[in-house]
């Protein structure tokens, strides 16, 4: 894809920076492969909003997207490149030997006509191939991850992203993740060579409030913006400090930058070295 700019004919179209979809070479999906996407409003079955800021937006279909990959050992052609809604990566419309079609995630680079392949073997290192990880050599590019043996990927799925495969040692294979974070997964876990397409999502810029709502997202006021009663943040007269320790949630919790992560979780010993270089204690 590239990305491309537009005469500023107004503030907002000044700013921001479109997705020119030139890889896009379908622009309907399968019909047989793609469900309603009911929208809830970030209300829960009391219809009371337990997510803020989510409403409106266009209409869009959910794509039914194989993130196990285990049709394994017939080979697929590539029929079409195509955008989802739902997602920043790309996704491929596969057609396999015996007819059947299925989404997945399109790996960079993937060309239309291109045969590819998924095994629990090991097959030829090409890009859009699938196989457990004990079988990439180290240093090599891998994407759509699983973190559980059968699960699906759950590592790696969105625009650009990719994980690099350091080594394999007895049950484990040791990989940098995209947050720089180097861990441990059974060298069992399936992956796909290569990186999840559409990398240069980061450079679209919406440039106005119109653009986030056909998102589907809400305003989001700042707590500073608001009265005492309605914020911790709020009051004073102008421009003010938080004036507390720590940040604040609207229900007085601790907010930003406050660990949420369990402690004691299983997988922690599999994390060899947290992300921003900071060493498991």
């Amino acid at each position: 894809m590239g990305i491309k700019k537009v005469k500023p004919t107004t503030p907002g179209r000044r700013q921001a920076k479109f997705d020119d979809f030139a890889d896009i070479t379908k622009t309907t999906p399968e019909k047989n492969l793609i469900v309603i996407k009911k929208k809830t409003g970030g209300r829960n079955a009391q219809g009371k909003i337990t997510v803020r800021h989510i409403g409106g937006g266009a209409k869009r279909y959910l794509r039914k997207i194989d993130y196990k990959r285990d049709k394994f050992d017939i080979p697929a052609k590539v029929v079409s490149i195509e955008y989802d809604p739902n997602r920043g990566a790309r996704i491929a419309l596969l057609c396999y030997a015996d007819g059947e079609k299925r989404y997945i995630i399109a790996p960079n680079k993937l060309d239309i006509g291109t045969t590819i392949v998924s095994s629990q073997h090991k097959v030829k290192i090409d890009t859009g191939n699938a196989m457990p990880v004990k079988f990439i050599p180290a240093g090599i590019a891998i994407y759509n991850v699983e973190m559980i043996p059968g699960r699906g990927g759950k590592i790696a799925r969105g625009a650009g992203n990719l994980v690099h495969v350091m080594g394999v040692e007895e049950k484990y294979a040791q990989v940098k993740m995209p947050s720089g974070e180097i861990r441990l997964i059974k060298k069992e876990c399936m992956c796909t060579v290569g990186q999840a397409s559409n990398p240069d999502k980061r450079h679209i810029k919406l440039g106005s409030a119109g653009r986030k709502r056909h998102l589907g997202i809400r305003p989001t006021v700042r707590g500073t913006a608001m009265n005492p009663c309605d914020h911790p943040h709020g009051g004073g007269e102008g421009n003010q400090s938080i004036g507390l320790k720590h940040p604040k949630t609207p229900w007085g919790k601790p907010a930003l930058g406050v660990k949420t992560r369990k402690r004691g979780k299983f997988s922690d010993k599999l994390i060899l070295n947290r992300r921003k270089n900071k060493k498991r204690k």
